[in-house]
C-alpha cells in the first residue's frame, strides 16, 4: 500500500484498497475463483451496518484496517501460486517447426547478435545451437514443439555430467525468450561454455 494513504482507513478507503488490490493482473489468472472472491469481498464491505457507537472512529478503523489485511493475505496466497505456475509453464518451444537451420548456423546469428551488443538474440541463438547440435548427432531425437526443459531432461539422460548446466541453459533460455530477464554478455558466455562442453561430451548409451 502506498505511504501517503491514512494507517487507519474508513469503510469507503478500505473499500477502494480492496477494489484496487484484487483488480491487479496477476489475480486475474483464476479468474472464475478470484472474480469470485472480488465480488463477495466488495459485496461484503457494502453490506456491513457498522456500528455507530459501540466502537470510536479508530477503533473501528483498526477493526476494518485488520480486515482488509486479512482479506489481502488470502488473495496473495490464491495469485501466488497462479504467479508461480504460469511462469514454470511458459517454458515453450526452442525451435520453430519451420526452422531447418544447422547449429553452425544458429551459432553464427549468435555471434552476429553477440558482436553488436545484442545479447538477448545472442542468448537464444546459442541454447537453440545447442539443441540443434544434440539433434545432429542424435542424442536426442528432433521432435516439433519441444520445450527448452523436455530438451534439457532428455539430453541429460545421454550426458548426465552436464544434466545441471543445461537445465540452467534451459532456464535461461526461458527466462530470456518468454519472461522478463533482461540477457547479458555473462549469459552468452555462460551459453558459449555450455555449447562447448555438450559438444565435446561424449553420451552414455541410452537405457
Amino acid at each position: 500500500m502506498r505511504a501517503d494513504l491514512p494507517v487507519v482507513p474508513d469503510r469507503d478507503t478500505a473499500r477502494e484498497w480492496l477494489s484496487s488490490e484484487l483488480q491487479r493482473p496477476e489475480y486475474a489468472e483464476r479468474e472464475s475463483l478470484l472474480q469470485r472472491l472480488i465480488n463477495w469481498v466488495l459485496e461484503w464491505f457494502t453490506s456491513i451496518e457498522w456500528p455507530a457507537t459501540s466502537m470510536s472512529g479508530p477503533q473501528l478503523g483498526i477493526v476494518v484496517a485488520v480486515i482488509a489485511a486479512v482479506v489481502l493475505l488470502i488473495a496473495w496466497l490464491v495469485a501466488g501460486p497462479v504467479q508461480l505456475g504460469r511462469n514454470r509453464a511458459r517454458s515453450a518451444e526452442v525451435l520453430d517447426t519451420d526452422d531447418a537451420r544447422t547449429a553452425a548456423q544458429m551459432r553464427a546469428a549468435a555471434d552476429a547478435a553477440a558482436s553488436s551488443g545484442d545479447w538477448r538474440t545472442a542468448s537464444v541463438e546459442r541454447f537453440r545451437a545447442v539443441v540443434r547440435s544434440l539433434e545432429e548427432r542424435v542424442i536426442i531425437e528432433p521432435r516439433p514443439g519441444r520445450t527448452a526443459q523436455e530438451a534439457a531432461a532428455d539430453a541429460g539422460l545421454r550426458l548426465p555430467v552436464q544434466a545441471a548446466r543445461l537445465h540452467a541453459g534451459a532456464d535461461l533460455f526461458d527466462g530470456v525468450e518468454y519472461g522478463d530477464r533482461v540477457a547479458t554478455a555473462a549469459d552468452d558466455a555462460d551459453l558459449r561454455a555450455l555449447d562447448a562442453a555438450v559438444t565435446a561430451a561424449r553420451p552414455e548409451v541410452a537405457a
